[in-house]
């Protein structure tokens, strides 16, 4: 079953913030998102039961090797388009908000053709 781009947002928030913090809480998810704690809850319960997080004894939030390979594609896709977007001259702020949107549309086979072609230009 398709993850929807929320799942994918939770999923991504979660790998950004152990990466940064070393633990995950739903409070920070909420913070990070500036959701409710109820509807990040829901969100938790979700993809708990979809298999890609599970909690450990003191609450925390890890994800499993689904929820990781997900989180990472859709990380990877972001950092690449907000790279790629600003080497072409958009505004950092912009160049952020749209390759959050265009990160959960664009094809595997799209994403890996603009990847080769961006490369040279970025970095």
């Amino acid at each position: 079953m398709k993850l929807q781009e929320s799942g994918e947002n939770y999923l991504e928030t979660i790998l950004m913030l152990k990466n940064e913090k070393g633990y995950v809480r739903s409070i920070d998810v909420a913070h990070a998102l500036s959701f409710t704690k109820p509807s990040v809850s829901r969100a938790m319960s979700v993809l708990k039961k979809a298999g890609h997080i599970v909690f450990d004894e003191d609450g925390g939030i890890e994800l499993t090797a689904s929820g990781r390979q997900i989180a990472e594609q859709i990380y990877e896709r972001h950092r690449l388009l907000t790279d790629y977007l600003k080497a072409i001259g958009v505004s950092d702020e912009t160049a952020a908000a749209d390759a959050c949107r265009i990160e959960h549309v664009i094809s595997q086979e799209t994403f890996e053709r603009l990847k080769a072609h961006a490369a040279p230009h970025i970095n």
